[in-house]
């Protein structure tokens, strides 16, 4: 494994890339302001499983394949803009509903945020060509096997990144709570998210690498 200069090197910077509001974030927030906190917790568990598959991929040397092979690049984040783009028109357009009056709603709007959030993330060919640009560099080729080290990495990427994310949905919460008396507030809330959807879907697709 890397000496622990590099290991300290790596933490630090992980922690600044973590941090700072991307996507992901947004993402999760969005998640939150349309669905809940409960939702937005479990958007955020959705988003850490589908990392998996890139850390996995990233191991296996998979992801040089969006390197090699620009078409299939553009085929996985065009399919990934469009299903966040068509997440956010139905959270825009889907009705408010209150969890007290609806006791079984909050579980099955868990359920489909995990789901939705674990494909979001799949599809998401950028988490994959993070992984293979940036762990690389804190990988000691003379120390265990690479991809173990991949692995072990990626999954320290994945555990850190989650945390940001949990955060942004603990604050998203909070925000809801002082407008939760109002549906009004609550319908323009869950708007809001569903056009943070649609935004960095578009943003995606727009996006030449």
């Amino acid at each position: 494994m890397p000496s622990t200069e590099i290991l300290i090197a790596f933490l630090a910077t992980t922690a600044i890339f973590a941090f700072i509001p991307g996507p992901a974030m947004l993402y999760a927030a969005a998640r939150t302001l349309a669905g809940g906190r409960w939702s937005g917790l479990m958007a955020s568990l959705g988003i850490h499983i589908g990392g998996y598959a890139h850390v996995f991929a990233a191991a296996a040397g998979l992801s040089v394949l969006f390197h090699a092979v620009p078409t299939l690049y553009m085929a996985v984040k065009l399919a990934g803009a469009v299903y966040l783009i068509w997440l956010g028109i139905s959270l825009f357009r889907a009705k408010v509903q209150g969890e007290a009056d609806m006791p079984g709603a909050a579980p099955k709007s868990a359920r489909r945020a995990f789901l939705q959030s674990v494909t979001v993330e799949v599809l998401n060919p950028k988490t994959a060509i993070f992984f293979m640009a940036f762990l690389p560099q804190f990988i000691d080729a003379s120390g265990a096997p690479v991809w173990i080290q991949f692995v072990v990495l990626g999954t320290i990427v994945n555990l850190m990144f989650s945390f940001a994310d949990i955060v942004s949905v603990l604050l998203a919460s909070a925000v809801m709570a002082k407008m939760r008396q109002s549906s009004r507030a609550q319908k323009l809330m869950q708007r809001a998210g569903g056009a943070i959807l649609v935004g960095l879907g578009t943003h995606l697709a727009l996006q030449r690498s």
